[in-house]
């Protein structure tokens, strides 16, 4: 392994495929909780490795949970009808 193999390694992580469930959620909140400050204070090159973890994660989760539940408040039809009540949150 190169000095630069080891650079893109410790920008980007462990590959998601590699991760087992429940580090592959621990890693999904993490992303998803420091991207407001990243989107409004990193650098470029910050925002850049964020957007590609955070979509390497995503698809990792979207690839094992293809049928995972939806919010019916989390459609088209179900934002129509947000002034009519709650959305609902699917149950597990």
């Amino acid at each position: 392994m190169n000095e630069h193999d080891e650079w893109d390694n410790a920008m980007t992580g462990v590959d998601p495929s590699r991760l087992d469930d429940q580090q592959l959620m621990k890693e999904l909140e993490n992303i998803h909780r420091t991207r407001h400050d990243t989107l409004l204070y990193g650098s470029s090159d910050a925002l850049r490795a964020h957007n590609g973890r955070m979509a390497e994660l995503e698809g990792e989760y979207l690839r094992r949970n293809p049928q995972r539940p939806v919010a019916s408040g989390r459609t088209r039809a179900g934002a129509r009808e947000r002034g009519h009540g709650a959305a609902e949150t699917p149950r597990v």
